[in-house]
């Protein structure tokens, strides 16, 4: 394996920010004080072992990143993304497996709880679909429910998604999401502040949750109880200038106990498709316009319509067995129906053929 080229900058921004007592702020303070991460360094630690024992680790860094085939993005490069620069605290480094091309299009972030309902599952795979078939990459934490639910939704339509990782880049978390990263990796990115081979670590989700409200142009929270780092997220997208929106719940619903309280508080409702893709920056109009006609269907959006117009009004639920489809499937061929006019879904969740 070729030895990963990279700058002194970057080799003392590694060794600088892993120091003791090197957070994010001061990292940035130095640094600007001193003109570059190089000065920073031999100022702040002038003795000739320390510098030494972090240059060899900043190298340790550089050599597990080459290893697992992640790319290093430091905060003074061009290519650094600039949603993340709205951020008090913008990582020093990320670190990246995949198309970092993404991160020069317009993103919706999908957050939730982890034990979702079926009302949330089912809404966040529509609304995800429906994003990405717009063309907006959708950006989530990767956890279970809601976060792995967006992802997959994205990909099944051929979607762009990016997952913003707890613990370093080519560590799955859950475990249990390996095959869904490997997914990401090959057709979307990942993206992560830890270094390669970093397992969780008590408070790094909740701090990474701030990166996936800085990459977004607006958060969507889909399902949520009053504990949630979905909660987190709106949090931070509030106090960073970024929309926030929210999909009512029942009020009895614990799930969706702290999700309906963002809209008592001010976030934009989420009654339908088109108003997700509103939050993302795209109108229904133009995305419908961008899609194909019925007879250039999708195999799945096809046999929905079929299923639908033999049977009539359906839940969707009961549409996708009238379709033989799996609610995997089924989520992003009726995000696909609806966005281009061809069904209407009533505020029963019944769907129509328009």
């Amino acid at each position: 394996m070729q030895t990963q080229r990279y700058s002194e900058e970057l080799l003392f921004g590694l060794a600088l920010a892993a120091a003791d007592n090197i957070g994010i702020v001061r990292f940035h303070e130095l640094r600007e004080k001193f003109g570059s991460t190089e000065a920073a360094v031999q100022r702040t630690f002038p003795e000739a072992a320390k510098q030494r024992r972090l240059l060899d680790n900043a190298r340790a860094t550089l050599a597990a990143a080459t290893n697992c085939g992640a790319t290093i993005i430091a905060s003074h490069e061009a290519h650094y993304p600039a949603m993340l620069r709205t951020l008090r605290d913008p990582p020093p480094h990320i670190f990246t497996l995949g198309n970092t091309a993404l991160f020069e299009r317009a993103a919706v972030a999908i957050v939730g709880t982890r034990s979702a309902t079926a009302y949330g599952l089912r809404t966040t795979r529509n609304i995800a679909a429906a994003l990405a078939s717009a063309g907006v990459v959708v950006v989530s934490g990767m956890a279970r429910g809601i976060d792995a639910v967006a992802h997959e939704a994205a990909l099944d339509v051929n979607g762009a998604t990016i997952a913003i990782l707890g613990t370093g880049v080519d560590v799955p978390y859950p475990a249990r999401h390996r095959a869904l990263h490997a997914r990401i990796a090959q057709h979307g990115l990942i993206l992560s502040e830890l270094p390669c081979a970093t397992r969780a670590l008590p408070g790094s989700f909740p701090r990474r949750n701030r990166l996936i409200a800085a990459l977004a142009r607006a958060v969507i929270v889909t399902e949520a109880p009053v504990k949630s780092g979905a909660l987190i997220t709106a949090n931070v997208a509030n106090d960073i200038g970024r929309d926030v929106g929210m999909v009512p719940g029942n009020i009895d619903s614990p799930a969706s106990e702290g999700s309906n309280r963002l809209l008592r508080d001010g976030a934009t409702p989420i009654l339908s498709l088109a108003d997700a893709l509103t939050l993302g920056g795209v109108s229904a109009d133009a995305a419908a316009a961008g899609r194909p006609n019925a007879a250039e269907l999708t195999e799945d959006a096809q046999l929905l319509w079929r299923a639908l117009s033999a049977s009539g009004p359906l839940s969707a639920d009961a549409l996708a067995r009238a379709g033989g489809l799996e609610a995997r499937r089924a989520g992003p061929a009726l995000a696909a129906l609806e966005i281009a006019g061809w069904v209407e879904i009533d505020h029963a969740g019944v769907i129509f053929a328009k």
